[in-house]
């Protein structure tokens, strides 16, 4: 039975450099997408609120502090700050993972959830686990740490980053053998995720500041740039606006 699928990872995602991972990821993202939220019945932060809980330290809604240190350690490793740009980390991108956990998306709340389950069944059928993406979380995460301890010593935050780098590498492949979780399904949706916090509208949570939308000449939400869709190779020469007209 079908339910909402989990994209494929292209094998080396990883290990690519952090330029080609986002230029794989802007060809399979819409820019509409970039816009609206890319989850289904994700709701935005309330805007009086949003400035001051990202300002600080921001206090997980979901996630448990083991939970938080391992969503963290590891969007920072799948999109690391470099000189191409800001990395998921310093754009608030654990922030919107958090934020999802407890939306619609977080819940299933829109997907088909009844059995029978069958892990095996090829992608084009759709999403075949028994968890929602919150429970696939906590029992992912619980288990991948369980895994680390084993395998690396330590649980997967308090890895190094070449560490961190051959975990995640592990799980994108499926080598890593987690008890009652698929480590590839497992990384995918932490990988999705990752992606969609990081070029979502600032307004649910990540691309603080419309950094990713800066880092690409990424307009956002301004009533009319036809006059450079025309132009291949143009600078646009304003900066973007985000769905609450922030710019």
């Amino acid at each position: 039975m079908s339910r909402k699928p989990v994209d494929p990872v292209p094998p080396g995602a990883v290990s690519e450099s952090r330029r080609g991972f986002l230029r794989h990821t802007l060809a399979v993202v819409p820019a509409a997408g970039l816009l609206a939220t890319p989850l289904a019945g994700c709701a935005p932060d309330d805007a009086g609120a949003a400035s001051a809980e990202r300002a600080a330290d921001y206090a997980p809604r979901y996630f448990n502090p083991a939970e938080w240190a391992f969503v963290t350690a590891a969007v920072d490793r799948l999109i690391p700050a470099d000189d191409v740009g800001p990395g998921a980390l310093e754009l608030g991108v654990a922030e919107f993972i958090d934020r999802e956990m407890e939306s619609d998306y977080g819940h299933g709340g829109l997907w088909y959830m009844q059995g029978p389950f069958v892990p095996d069944t090829p992608p084009t059928l759709g999403y075949q686990l028994r968890f929602t993406p919150r429970e696939l979380y906590r029992s992912g995460i619980a288990a991948v740490d369980r895994w680390c301890r084993a395998q690396h010593g330590g649980p997967f935050a308090e890895l190094d980053d070449a560490g961190r780098d051959a975990a995640l590498s592990q799980l994108e492949a499926g080598s890593a053998e987690l008890d009652g979780v698929p480590a590839q399904a497992f990384f995918a949706l932490l990988l999705q995720n990752t992606k969609e916090g990081y070029f979502a509208d600032p307004m649910y949570g990540g691309n603080r500041g419309m950094g990713s939308w800066k880092m690409i000449g990424f307009p956002g939400a301004r009533a009319d740039f036809m006059d450079w869709a025309e132009q291949p190779g143009a600078v646009y020469p304003f900066g973007p606006v985000s769905l609450r007209r922030e710019g």
